[in-house]
């Protein structure tokens, strides 16, 4: 499934109304009924219940005032709030607002002292509350008014249905300046936005549904929209059915390029998920002093010494020399779980990606090597793929994790175009950003995943695809199986779980998309 930003948003309204002659009005009759429907089946049925709606006094107001009077139609006692002036309603809006008077449904404003009292009494009864307060076109800080509003709602404890994005979160950035609606469902209208998936806006999202009201699926599934989410639908065209006449050779050789003293864990876990996640071949350089303890705790992983510039620690032109030998025998390369940060082992990284000639992830401890360097990453002949956790990205775009927060999708899709690599950001929201400028956003992934070694586990996962997978789709793929086994792990563990987990469940991940693709 696609999902919008607020400006493709609105070329798609415009374009429903230019191109298929559908109105807006039509499009907010069928919001309201689809927001009706879901507020009904939250509360297991509509009638006899009381139920708060507010409305503010745009398109996402009026979404709120249809879905008023189909409430009522199903039995509901309603109650309306109008969070603005009735002469601010805008056209459509104004319609739904008639035709609510012309049901004698109670409608009130929020001018006087009596009014919020009102509301607050109101609220201690309702068994729901419909947020059409405001819509995607909010940025910014909220008026007093709103934010007053915002909070009584919030405190007054009951479920809130809202509608499309719930108040006071930034669609395109997740951002909430001071306090936000806490959604128990969101109706979102036509895609998702970033904001359902980002963080902190996220947390307000509650249980997501997507109504497509009627939008023509040409124009929800057009090429001018560049995000996309990785859901199942998405992983299950990625990875293709294996033959029956495969074979150890054909499935993936890898090499992984990872380790250093006290650092072998990563290599181990990074070396085995390449393995679990389906490679036929996989084998471990590692430095020299390092290699007996890591050939004794891997057995399906070939281990081999590489000369070391420090105790336990990769690097020198004998190193260099060695690992140049080795890749032409393998289809992918990844470097940088636990290689450590020596002077030379940065160097060893930059010497040996300027000269491979085969597809290469860079992790953790490869991408700060090119730290203060970016050009020579931009110089690279081949377009790598880089997994960063959001701290390793600032580091090495020279700013801060609070400046990628400011407008998360942005900076990571201006990222990959600036660095011409596929850059896998890793947050409570991977994305997969493409120097293209397209930007797929994770659907898996649970608090539990926030535990040393999950990264491992992901670089050793995209690297196992990257000969199993059409040119590309590897991070994409290996994003999905990633975050399905953490979220195996997580049913079972909760947030006790460890990176060795989600790779133990690599293979059920893998079992259950092979499952989704033979219904």
């Amino acid at each position: 499934m696609k999902l919008g930003t607020v400006a493709e948003m609105r070329q798609v309204d415009a374009q429903t109304a230019e191109d298929y002659g559908l109105p807006c009005l039509l499009l907010m009759e069928n919001a309201g009924a689809a927001v009706a429907r879901h507020t009904a089946e939250l509360l297991g049925g509509a009638a006899g219940k009381y139920i708060v709606l507010l409305a503010g006094s745009g398109n996402n107001g009026g979404d709120a005032l249809c879905a008023a009077r189909h409430l009522a139609n199903l039995g509901a006692q309603v109650h309306i709030f109008l969070a603005g002036e009735v002469t601010h309603l805008k056209t459509d809006a104004k319609v739904m607002y008639e035709a609510d008077q012309s049901m004698e449904l109670e409608l009130h404003g929020l001018e006087s002292d009596r009014d919020w009292h009102r509301l607050q009494l109101t609220l201690r009864r309702a068994d729901a509350v419909v947020d059409g307060i405001l819509g995607t076109g909010f940025a910014g800080e909220l008026r007093k008014r709103t934010l007053r509003l915002i909070e009584i709602v919030n405190e007054a404890g009951r479920p809130v249905v809202a509608i499309d994005v719930p108040s006071g979160v930034e669609a395109d950035t997740g951002r909430v300046s001071t306090v936000a609606i806490q959604a128990a469902l969101t109706v979102t209208l036509g895609l998702p936005k970033a904001c359902h998936y980002i963080s902190p806006a996220a947390e307000c999202t509650g249980r997501l549904v997507v109504e497509s009201i009627g939008i023509p699926d040409a124009l929800l599934t057009a090429e001018g929209i560049h995000q996309a989410l990785i859901d199942d639908e998405l992983a299950a065209t990625l990875l293709p059915v294996r033959a029956r006449s495969a074979h150890k050779g054909s499935c993936g050789r890898i090499l992984v390029v990872a380790g250093s003293r006290g650092m072998t864990g990563a290599a181990a876990m990074a070396s085995l998920a390449a393995l679990r996640a389906g490679a036929g071949i996989v084998t471990l350089a590692v430095p020299e002093s390092q290699q007996p303890l890591l050939a004794a705790k891997l057995t399906e992983v070939m281990t081999v010494p590489v000369a070391e510039c420090a105790p336990g620690i990769m690097g020198g032109e004998q190193a260099l020399k060695q690992l140049l030998q080795l890749a032409p025998a393998y289809d992918a390369v990844l470097l940088g779980p636990g290689l450590g940060r020596h002077y030379e082992t940065g160097e060893l990284v930059r010497g040996f990606v300027a000269e491979a000639s085969k597809p290469l992830i860079l992790d953790a401890d490869a991408i700060y090597a090119f730290t203060g360097q970016v050009d020579a990453l931009q110089a690279l002949k081949q377009l790598p793929v880089l997994t960063p956790h959001l701290g390793e990205l600032a580091r090495l775009l020279d700013c801060k994790v609070s400046d990628l927060r400011e407008d998360l999708v942005v900076h990571v899709r201006e990222a990959a175009q600036q660095l011409q690599a596929v850059l896998v950001a890793k947050s409570e929201c991977t994305l997969v950003a493409y120097p293209d400028g397209d930007v797929f956003f994770t659907t898996k992934g649970n608090p539990g995943m926030a535990t040393a070694g999950c990264g491992d586990v992901l670089a050793g996962t995209i690297a196992g695809l990257m000969e199993q997978t059409e040119e590309g789709l590897a991070p994409l793929l290996g994003v999905w199986l990633h975050g399905t086994a953490g979220d195996l792990a997580y049913e079972e563990l909760g947030e006790g779980l460890l990176a060795g987990d989600i790779l133990q469940r690599l293979p059920a991940a893998r079992q259950r998309l092979r499952r989704s693709q033979l219904r």
